[in-house]
């Protein structure tokens, strides 16, 4: 289970102290598939990168399965069990794809069982295996190829990071099964942050954040009809495919 026990942060810019994260509560049972969604600006990304361990929190404590891991690093997080995938995915130069799949499984496996997490994500494994991690990717090859990397690494916690930002339409749909197969078979913590109805629809909370505040938690059945029939449902969520890109380089 992730707890979040009064958690706050904080930056400094020219006008001084801004609060990001205010005073945040939460409770994330094991095996449940969470998306948070919210307004632009408004705490999702740094309230992820809080959990992973990218940020640390100004006050208050982050505990996964029990333990105090507010001071911990994404290394050691990652070690207990946390994975998480960028809104933009990191590209290494010199590290070849298989290569990248095989460390995160943490595993010596096969070149075949490598190829497999590819064609989970809809990569054909035989033009990807051998290519460098590096420039020559397009943005959403890269984010199929790092979902493919937590996919492999089978952690208790995924965190993804507006994982349908930059695709095309036909790896969106694909995305989606992706998710759900992930949460039915592996029966792990998911954690998804979107602005994607048909992601939402997936999830089973939703939870809502604005301003650096939580506004809503709630079963999906219950909270995304809110977040579609409210004044700003509209504004809030993308119909549909609406946002992702119609093609894809190298497809």
């Amino acid at each position: 289970m992730l707890e979040l026990i009064d958690v706050s942060f904080e930056v400094e810019d020219i006008s001084g102290t801004k609060e990001i994260i205010k005073h945040i509560n939460l409770k994330i049972d094991d095996k449940k598939f969470v998306a948070i969604t919210g307004p632009n600006g408004g705490g999702k990304s740094t309230l992820a990168k809080l959990i992973v361990g990218i940020e640390k929190p100004t006050s208050g404590k982050i505990l996964f399965n029990g333990e105090d891991i507010t001071d911990m690093s994404i290394t050691q997080r990652a070690k207990m069990g946390i994975s998480y995938a960028f809104q933009q995915p990191v590209r290494f130069k010199g590290i070849k794809v298989k290569d990248l799949v095989k460390l995160a499984s943490g595993e010596n496996i096969s070149v075949s069982s490598a190829c497999d997490f590819l064609s989970e994500v809809g990569l054909c494994a035989r033009d990807y295996i051998n290519r460098d991690v590096d420039s020559s990717l397009s943005g959403g090859e890269l984010k199929r190829i790092e979902i493919a990397t937590i996919i492999a690494r089978n952690t208790e916690l995924s965190v993804f990071d507006e994982p349908e930002a930059g695709i095309d339409l036909w790896s969106f749909k694909n995305l989606i099964k992706v998710f759900e197969k992930m949460h039915k078979e592996n029966q792990k913590s998911i954690i998804i942050i979107s602005h994607q109805e048909r992601i939402l629809n997936i999830a089973d909370e939703i939870i809502v954040i604005s301003g650096g505040n939580i506004e809503t938690v709630g079963k999906s059945e219950e909270v995304l009809p809110m977040l579609l029939n409210g004044v700003d449902g509209a504004s809030l969520l993308r119909r549909g495919t609406e946002g992702c890109k119609f093609h894809s380089e190298e497809e």
